[in-house]
């Protein structure tokens, strides 16, 4: 695995030495963290329906195929180059499931940014109102959701998208920064920002934050 004693250079002299093999030892370092993406970005009507284990295979056999893309233009991380992979094999799991259900809610891979899907804030809701599942609890649920969808609605879209990369994706701020192709003090502001705005609207709402 790539760690602070290692520069880019020498990780990539062993890269392409052995492709196949360091590919393997990175996936297996950085497994929880890209299943943890999978599963926030996964859309919540294909639980159960598409296992995060499979898209994680699905996406590692397409890395192992452009490797050599990877090579010749290492402009990020191999951390940050192996999610966004995970984002474009989502996108096209989203599309062989949903097909154009997922269109107006999921955006195609930018250019530049490695912003893989948008987060909505009815997915959002839904993972940080997950725990709530009695039956006594379903009106309530709704009710919160529906609130909470309109204060992160009130966020700017980059703010939003931070707050998921730092909170549920748990990317660094150096790594959120690199995603958005911002520097890192903007990062770390924008993150503050929609956390401090959030926070704020969350302490109205009783049950979430005690």
């Amino acid at each position: 695995m790539l760690d602070e004693h290692e520069d880019q250079e020498k990780f990539l002299n062993r890269l392409r030495q052995d492709p196949e093999g360091v590919l393997a030892e990175e996936y297996n370092q950085y497994r929880d963290r890209l299943w943890r993406i999978v599963n926030f970005r996964l859309d919540r009507r294909l639980l159960g329906r598409v296992d995060a284990d499979d898209i994680l295979q699905e996406a590692y056999l397409d890395a192992a195929t452009r490797i050599e893309h990877y090579l010749n233009d290492p402009a990020t991380t191999f951390f940050i180059w192996l999610r966004t992979i995970i984002g474009q094999t989502l996108i096209d799991v989203h599309r062989r499931h949903l097909g154009a259900q997922k269109r107006d809610v999921r955006r195609e891979v930018k250019a530049k940014r490695r912003v893989f899907s948008a987060s909505t804030s009815f997915q959002i809701a839904d993972v940080l109102l997950g725990d709530m599942t009695s039956p006594s609890q379903a009106a309530l649920k709704e009710e919160l959701a529906a609130q909470l969808h309109e204060a992160l609605e009130s966020l700017n879209e980059i703010d939003r998208e931070i707050l998921v990369l730092r909170h549920f994706e748990e990317l660094s701020n150096l790594e959120a920064s690199e995603v958005l192709e911002i520097e890192p003090k903007t990062a770390s502001m924008r993150y503050f920002r929609a956390l401090t705005r959030l926070r704020s609207i969350l302490v109205q709402i009783p049950g979430i934050i005690e």
